[in-house]
């Protein structure tokens, strides 16, 4: 699934050619993703002009003139294609300007398109419940302090909830756990304030690291210009499964599974 990372590297790269375009033509190949396109999609973002593109948690924001804003979702396996040689089966929208075409590819449909007035953002049920930005001033180890207080739960799992911190996923709460030298089985509760300390610089490099590299390429993703994120090969613990810590401490990573997902950390520098 696109994590951060990969919705902030698929904005900017929509920004280079759309930012300040005025939207010619808006085309829906099917009637849904994992939800049906909104009914006035077509007629309000036709002749609108593009204001702005943001990203809120995993979600990307093409802002309008018109007091709307769309907001997209990957899903799984979605990502956009910028002028496209040839079209795919799986080009569910398509948005045109006087100068590119735009093509929100989705295979297994998991994404999702919504239309929300400019003004309302905050208030949108799936904006309102979300916690600060981790690239933002709201994510202090104070906040952390405050919101992982009392929490049995495994930090782990706690980073992965949305109210906490927005945005963050499998991939990068393990590798920002291993560089914070943090056991992801520990309690949220009992991670010391010295290590809350050091999670949210950590937290912060390995998405600003992700997102100088392009994202992580694992199945689908790859960015608007159809170049592939590289971030995948710096990877300190996810995915390798019984090699040598980096840290050249001794460790071999493991792999357990936490609340469905795995999870890789070394067992000798986390602790």
């Amino acid at each position: 699934m696109p994590e951060l990372p990969e919705v902030e590297t698929t904005i900017r790269g929509l920004a280079r050619f759309l930012d300040g375009a005025r939207i010619t033509r808006v085309h829906l190949n099917r009637a849904d993703l994992r939800r049906p396109f909104p009914a006035d999609l077509v007629q309000v973002m036709t002749g609108a002009q593009v204001t702005g593109l943001t990203r809120r948690a995993k979600y990307g924001l093409i802002h309008l003139d018109r007091d709307a804003t769309m907001i997209f979702h990957l899903g799984m396996s979605g990502r956009w294609r910028i002028d496209p040689e040839t079209p795919d089966a799986h080009d569910h929208l398509l948005l045109e300007t006087a100068q590119h075409r735009f093509a929100l590819c989705d295979p297994r449909r998991f994404g999702s398109v919504d239309l929300v007035s400019t003004a309302a953002l905050e208030q949108w049920p799936q904006f309102a419940a979300l916690g600060p930005e981790p690239l933002g001033p709201g994510l202090t180890a104070g906040h952390l302090k405050a919101a992982l207080k009392g929490k049995v739960q495994s930090i782990k799992l706690c980073l992965l909830d949305q109210r906490i911190i927005a945005g963050l996923g499998n991939i990068y709460v393990c590798e920002a756990l291993w560089r914070a030298g943090i056991r992801p089985t520990r309690p949220g509760g009992k991670v010391t304030g010295p290590q809350l300390q050091r999670l949210v610089p950590a937290i912060r490099d390995v998405l600003e690291a992700s997102i100088r590299d392009g994202g992580s390429t694992l199945r689908d993703y790859a960015r608007p210009d159809g170049e592939l994120g590289y971030f995948a090969s710096s990877f300190d613990v996810y995915g390798r499964t019984d090699e040598a810590c980096r840290r050249e401490d001794g460790g071999t990573i493991r792999r357990i599974a936490q609340g469905g997902r795995s999870t890789w950390y070394c067992p000798v520098c986390q602790r």
